[in-house]
Formats: structure tokens, C-alpha cells, sequence
């Protein structure tokens, strides 16, 4: 098993998840952050410190298009261990539907 980060993290990229990671899984995008699921221990501890709730485990269902983005994203983004600060419009963004279609981006974030 392993965490899945879900399009709730588009254009919030809180990253509070990031600095409680043991094994620095996660890789940032443009406007969201990804986890390796090769390198996820299933520790569980990122999800509740996510603000948006955009971190599950891949076992809820409904998730496949979430674990495939994840394994492909994470791959080429850059790998990131410190937390920084959420974009200044990031509570705007927190609980909206849609945002995949309308806000991701492929283009990789700065990283550490």
C-alpha cells in the first residue's frame, strides 16, 4: 500500500505533508505536490497533516487515475523535503471540484 496525493492539492500545495515524511517521497509539480509510490512506506503520517485533504490511501477506491498520475509525475519532478509557503491564493482553491481539468499543470515545481 501507499498514499496517493488527488487533484485536492491543485493550486493549494500546503506542504505541510512534506516536512513529516521519513523517507522524502514526495516531488513537486507547478501547483502540486506527487508521492513516489515506489519509495512511500504507508506510514500513514502525511495524510492528516494535509489541510486540503488531498492525501489518501490507494486502497479507497476511485483512486486509479490519482496512483498513475503519481507514479509518472513523480518520476521527472523534482524531489522536495522542505516545506515551504502555500501560494498566496491557496484557501481560495481549497475544497473546489474540477480543478484537474481546469488548473494542473505538468511543468515541474522548483523542488529543494
Amino acid at each position: 500500500m501507499t498514499y496517493v496525493v488527488t487533484d485536492a492539492c491543485i493550486r493549494c500545495k500546503y506542504m505541510d505533508c512534506v516536512e513529516v515524511c521519513p523517507v522524502d517521497c514526495f516531488y513537486e509539480g507547478e501547483n502540486m505536490l506527487v508521492i513516489n509510490p515506489n519509495e512511500c512506506i504507508d506510514c500513514g503520517v502525511c495524510e492528516p497533516e494535509c489541510p486540503a485533504e488531498a492525501i489518501l490511501p490507494d486502497t479507497e477506491g476511485g483512486l486509479e487515475q490519482w496512483m498513475e498520475l503519481n507514479a509518472t509525475y513523480s518520476a521527472s519532478w523534482p524531489n522536495i523535503t522542505r516545506k515551504r509557503d502555500a501560494p498566496a491564493d491557496a484557501d481560495e482553491h481549497k475544497g473546489v471540484d474540477g480543478k484537474f481539468d481546469r488548473y494542473f499543470s505538468a511543468e515541474p515545481g522548483q523542488g529543494d
